[in-house]
């Protein structure tokens, strides 16, 4: 049986853009859960999405522990062996509080590549797979949400350059990519979370890359 760990923000947790109880998807709606059915039971799919997770930052106003890379490791251990790792993450860098432009937050999810390299959290104590998927642009308009305005000022012109900058990452790493913009858009709800038909698409894109990976 193969093993894949889904790591990731709210786009990964399932936040609904929809009335859903305590604003979740539901375990079959969320694109861990589409993956999960479209690759069968021969494969164990380990969904691990946070909201607010950034790739390295420590969030001073919604919680230090939102830093992806100091909780990658042990959640690796935790889990092992893994045969591959997905790894969605930075649209929460957009924050205006960090002030990195889209290649410095590209070079961030390298340093969680690089966590995975050298976790020995793959079978037989090798590393795991990388597939790093690009999450997709923002919007520039914030919805009825106009507080993501101010908090992602500026997100929207750097989440464009999102898709190039993250493949540079993918190819110094020697990581599978994905562009996640290829596929989905972010939803005009809030311009940032993705909405059913979305988390169905890139679902079936993640289990198409992660097939080719570990043919």
């Amino acid at each position: 049986m193969k093993r894949v760990l889904c790591y990731g923000d709210s786009n990964t947790w399932g936040w609904a853009t929809e009335p859903r109880p305590d604003n979740r998807y539901g375990p079959t709606e969320r694109w861990t859960g589409v993956l999960a059915a479209e690759l069968g039971l021969s494969w164990t799919v380990i969904e691990e999405g946070l909201n607010g997770r950034t790739t390295v930052h420590a969030d001073a106003v919604e919680g230090r522990w939102l830093d992806g890379s100091t909780y990658l490791m042990p959640c690796l251990k935790s889990h092992r062996p893994l045969d591959a790792v997905v790894i969605m993450l930075g649209s929460n860098d957009l924050k205006a509080r960090f002030n990195v432009g889209a290649g410095e937050i590209a070079d961030s999810a390298g340093r969680l590549i690089d966590l995975v390299d050298i976790s020995e959290c793959g079978p037989g104590e090798t590393a795991p797979e990388v597939l790093l998927v690009c999450p997709p642009p923002i919007l520039q308009h914030s919805g009825q949400f106009p507080e993501y305005a101010e908090m992602l000022h500026g997100g929207f012109e750097k989440s464009l350059k999102f898709a190039a900058e993250y493949r540079r990452v993918a190819n110094e790493y020697n990581a599978t990519y994905l562009d996640a913009g290829s596929v989905i858009v972010s939803s005009g709800y809030d311009g940032l979370h993705l909405d059913v038909s979305e988390h169905r698409k890139l679902g079936h894109a993640v289990a198409s890359s992660l097939r080719a990976l570990l043919a």
